[in-house]
């Protein structure tokens, strides 16, 4: 069941055969980037939804992100989601989303609009 306050977090870094993994898929030279794509950043969140929370069958409706600092290569970052509201009527959650390195300093925020089928059997 799914709260107000709840968090899931996944932590990891990219290393540079990540990242010309992602460029292959975009059609471009790992070169091209002096730090980490933001859509590759991004990604960290829509793993959290769609495998931890709120988990299988989660729907984006809306994102909002801001990328305040850029992220190096093997630089160690945590992406969290918090619930900040539960709408079960209309089957919406959202989220607060971040992203922090190791020394605690957030380099994203930004907010998160799922739909999910069973918001209160959620998870």
């Amino acid at each position: 069941m799914l709260t107000l306050g709840q968090t899931a977090t996944v932590t990891r870094s990219f290393s540079p055969e990540d990242l010309r993994g992602f460029a292959a898929i975009i059609g471009v030279h790992s070169a091209a980037f002096t730090a980490l794509p933001e859509p590759l950043l991004a990604a960290l969140f829509s793993y959290i939804l769609g495998v931890k929370l709120p988990g299988r069958g989660t729907n984006y409706l809306k994102q909002d992100m801001q990328f305040l600092k850029p992220v190096s290569l093997d630089e160690t970052v945590t992406a969290t989601l918090e619930i900040t509201k539960l709408r079960p009527e209309k089957h919406l959650c959202d989220l607060l989303t971040t992203l922090t390195n190791a020394a605690g300093e957030t380099l994203v925020t930004g907010r998160a609009l799922v739909y999910i089928k069973d918001v209160e059997g959620a998870q």
